[in-house]
């Protein structure tokens, strides 16, 4: 049986490599090996690295909010909790861009925070049991 050494899949492998490789130091772009061995570990990087991009976005904007509330004299915490209550369905990322660009708007939105919270108490208050001794 005649020997296979692979030819013309084997060099379109391996030139696959070589070009998602370039651009790298060294003989990690002109080396098969090493090539592969960065490739693997780089799409790995960037599997993880488009998680942690989405994560520290909504950090980001949380810290947004949170700065903008305090200016306000209210915690991100209550506020979240007053729009909840109040069924203000506005996501993070619009709140932050909000706090950031339009003031006014983010104000009037604390505010609405401020009222269900207050009612929201109230009614609490009104529903709890006396306490008895």
């Amino acid at each position: 049986m005649p020997r296979a050494k692979g030819g013309a899949k084997t060099r379109r492998r391996r030139k696959k490599i070589l070009k998602k490789a370039k651009g790298y130091f060294g003989g990690r772009r002109k080396l098969y090996r090493s090539a592969a061995e960065t490739v693997l570990r780089a799409g790995a990087f960037a599997y993880r690295g488009r998680k942690q991009k989405k994560r520290e976005a909504r950090s980001l904007w949380i810290v947004r909010i949170n700065a903008a509330c305090r200016a306000e004299g209210m915690t991100y915490n209550r506020f979240m909790q007053g729009l909840k209550i109040a069924g203000v369905e506005v996501d993070r990322k619009v709140l932050a861009e909000l706090a950031v660009n339009d003031q006014v708007a983010f104000a009037a939105l604390v505010k609405v925070a401020q009222d269900a919270m207050e009612t929201s108490g109230a009614a609490a208050a009104a529903q709890a049991p006396t306490a008895a001794a």
